[in-house]
């Protein structure tokens, strides 16, 4: 078992693509987009991410066993902003911290608050071997301090395995006020929507534990018949769990999930599409206890957020205080949530299925 860390400077990164590393069938290397973003690829034998290692430390895209496993978006690359819908498209976005959502009367955080593309001040490419075997990963820091209001460090860990086609996630929350500090998080997950592709999850699916959001955010657009399907899907929300074309999810629909985990403590979901693969995220609720999907299929965005494992419904920070679930980390303490997403084979896309069968059963 052993890590090596390399620290990553801006310098690295040029608009010709140079490696910085490589261990056995891992490799890392740095390039620049057009839009001056600078970006990580790390590739293994089964496929490669795209990350943003300066701007939020975003995967911006994940490709495995030949499949693009990333929403279509109208975004060709990254921009370098930090206005979140002036570049959208990732395959993860992590959100948060001092709030979350979509920013209501009362709020004057942005959407998604300060986290999506956040400039990180240190980023470093890790290689290293685990109980799981080689990887390659991308870690970094960022500190976020407003006088007489908020003062933590983000540290976000992405790992990829020799083999894999899952990536393994975690998220680091340090508290530097010797005073609690008020949470939300968001891990926003936007897979690439197949057409007939089932959505199966291991949680109670009734009105009560699946529950659609019937308001209307300010960016959205509805057209009509909108709200009829909010509230044909707030009375029956199985009715969504085929990706049939003709369901319009025109601009979006939003559900807050209550799921339940195995003897491990995890939670599961996957879209299997109509070939048997899978995509595939699993989630500890007892760190994320909120999972929110979010499907948007328009002629120019066609984006599944399978589960979006959060701490709190994506209304805002006062809705959600409201509501009492805002977390608090203790002065000088620390939160940190795990989690793991990627591509699975038929075969392991039924073992996971048949998992989620005796979850909801008991």
């Amino acid at each position: 078992m052993f890590e090596t860390k390399m620290h990553l400077q801006e310098s690295f990164f040029a608009p010709k693509e140079a490696v910085l590393a490589e261990f056995g069938p891992l490799r890392a290397s740095a390039f620049r987009y057009p839009s001056g973003v600078a970006a990580l690829r790390l590739q293994n034998e089964r496929g490669e991410l795209i990350m943003l290692p300066f701007q939020g430390q975003q995967i911006w895209s994940a490709r495995f066993d030949g499949r693009e496993l990333t929403m279509k978006s109208m975004f060709d690359e990254p921009r370098a902003t930090r206005q979140y819908l002036e570049t959208y498209g990732a395959f993860l976005v992590h959100c948060g911290a001092t709030a979350m959502g979509v920013p209501g009367p009362e709020d004057t955080h942005p959407l998604h608050g300060e986290l999506p593309n956040a400039p990180y001040q240190q980023s470093h490419l890790v290689i290293g071997e685990d109980a799981t075997g080689p990887y390659i990963g991308l870690g970094g820091a960022y500190q976020h301090t407003v006088a007489f209001s908020h003062n933590y460090i983000a540290r976000p860990l992405v790992k990829l395995h020799a083999g894999a086609t899952l990536m393994e996630l975690s998220m680091t929350i340090q508290n530097l006020k010797r005073t609690p500090m008020e949470l939300m998080y968001l891990a926003h997950i936007n897979f690439r929507p197949v057409d007939y592709g089932r959505v199966v999850y291991s949680a109670p699916v009734t009105p009560e534990h699946v529950r659609v959001r019937r308001s209307i955010p300010s960016h959205v657009r509805p057209l009509p018949g909108y709200r009829e399907l909010l509230e044909e899907l707030g009375r029956h929300p199985e009715k969504h769990h085929v990706l049939a074309p003709e369901l319009t999810f025109d601009p979006e629909v939003v559900f807050s999930i209550d799921y339940l985990a195995d003897a491990d403590g995890w939670a599961h979901t996957l879209q299997v599409h109509p070939d048997s693969h899978a995509d595939y995220v699993r989630h500890r609720p007892s760190q994320l206890d909120i999972g929110v999907r979010w499907i948007c299929r328009t002629p120019d965005q066609d984006a599944l957020g399978l589960v979006l494992p959060a701490t709190a419904e994506p209304e805002g920070y006062h809705a959600e205080k409201t509501k009492g679930n805002i977390k608090v980390i203790p002065a000088q303490g620390e939160w940190r949530c795990d989690l793991a997403m990627g591509a699975v084979s038929p075969a392991e896309a039924e073992r996971i299925a048949a998992n989620i069968a005796a979850i909801v059963a008991v």
